[in-house]
């Protein structure tokens, strides 16, 4: 009986050191805080975007047209910040491996300008294809999508 209980009191003292330890977090933390990004569109019912930044950009679409299994292409999709204060894209995401995306991570001045890149590799494709990027910034709304198109042929042998 007593080893039952010397038992359960070292496991019970074991899962609260786990718990404590698990809540401390010591590594440094990337990418975009909170002090950053000041969106008063958000949560608080807040509607005045009049002093945020605006990602206008050139074109949302591009047509490779047709191109050779194998090849890899890609496009900079540029666009400026014609809002009043600092854009600050989070992440750009594609549906698949096959299309990567690239981006600026510090923040872009009102005025100024920045371009997503995006690079496709055709390997493995064949006919009409057509990938999505989904740009997350602090503007509104917060998520811009960017589309790429191709015909991909394969070659013959």
């Amino acid at each position: 009986m007593l080893f039952m209980k010397t038992s359960l009191y070292l496991l019970l003292a074991f899962n609260v050191l786990l718990v404590t330890m698990s809540c401390h977090n010591t590594t440094k933390q990337e990418g975009v805080t909170t002090e950053v990004v000041n969106n008063p569109a958000s949560g608080s019912g807040v509607s005045d975007t009049s002093s945020l930044p605006v990602m206008k950009f050139g074109f949302l679409e591009h047509d490779f047209g047709q191109i050779i299994q194998g090849e890899k292409v890609s496009i900079a999709f540029k666009f400026k910040n014609t809002g009043k204060s600092d854009l600050v894209i989070a992440s750009a995401n594609a549906g698949c491996g096959c299309t990567v995306p690239s981006y600026p991570k510090n923040p872009i001045k009102a005025g100024a300008e920045g371009a997503v890149e995006i690079s496709f590799n055709s390997s493995g494709k064949r006919g009409f294809q057509s990938q999505r990027v989904s740009v997350v910034a602090n503007t509104q709304p917060n998520t811009t999508v960017l589309t790429i198109k191709s015909n991909v042929v394969v070659p013959e042998n």
